[in-house]
């Protein structure tokens, strides 16, 4: 028990309430996955094309695009034992991340990127958004990391079977987020995603023999996230085992 939850548990509960009351120095390793700070503008072509209209309609129906309350990130490092965690993160959060993390906690970190080799096409006065990025915060912590895990970019298409199956529009591979969690954890240690979603950290806790505790507020992908969780039998992670089938890319996800 970790407080007054259970171990490889995901709960339907608002994560800014919820998180209060984890014990202080329990949790291992964070991976999460918050709501980024997207602005809707019409301006220069940005949302013009109709597939990016039904994208940001998807985040904002599902608030998705307000970011993140500045008071869960005190209660992320109250929760750590030491701070370790990854965040991933449009570029808007970035100054505010580096910020809180670099110059106030004194935090070693890296930037993760996956680069979308199918990014949606655009016209106007703007790059491609064909990147999203990981940021992982440390104190001095020991990697894990082989040649493989160790990459800080991932050029791989866009999940889009994942979004379809899953129903949810911010997927992320699952293959990446095995990556992170065998870097910077150790089998029995108990990771906390307080972004559940669809459950892609539980999913790959789970695969590497993590301990996982998880906040989900939205009814519809907690319970995708449970029923993708008991698709999971302790004999498939054995299929996990492997180092090419732990660190290669998913079929799933291309």
């Amino acid at each position: 028990m970790i407080g007054r939850f259970k171990e490889n548990t995901i709960y339907l509960e608002d994560c800014y309430k919820a998180i209060k009351d984890i014990p202080n120095n329990s949790i291992d390793l964070i991976l999460t996955d918050p709501p980024y700070d997207i602005k809707h503008t019409t301006g220069g072509g940005m949302l013009k094309e109709k597939r990016l209209i039904n994208m940001f309609s998807d985040l904002r129906e599902n608030e998705l695009n307000i970011g993140i309350n500045d008071e869960i990130l005190n209660e992320w490092c109250r929760v750590m034992k030491k701070i370790n965690i990854y965040i991933w993160c449009n570029k808007t959060l970035i100054p505010k991340l580096i910020n809180y993390f670099v110059n106030e906690k004194g935090c070693m970190f890296d930037i993760i990127i996956w680069n979308k080799t199918n990014a949606i096409p655009l016209c106007g006065s703007k790059y491609l958004t064909d990147c999203e990025y990981c940021l992982y915060f440390h104190e001095t912590m020991k990697l894990n990391t082989t040649y493989e895990t160790a990459k800080t970019v991932y050029y791989q298409p866009i999940n889009v079977d994942d979004k379809k199956l899953f129903n949810h529009p911010t997927c992320k591979p699952t293959n990446i987020l095995r990556n992170l969690i065998f870097n910077s954890s150790n089998e029995g240690d108990v990771v906390l995603d307080t972004f559940m979603g669809s459950g892609s950290t539980a999913v790959a806790c789970k695969e590497l023999g993590r301990k996982y505790l998880g906040f989900e507020i939205d009814n519809e992908f907690y319970q995708i996230a449970i029923n993708r969780l008991n698709g999971i039998t302790k004999d498939e992670r054995k299929l996990f085992k492997d180092n090419n089938s732990l660190f290669g890319d998913d079929d799933e996800e291309s």
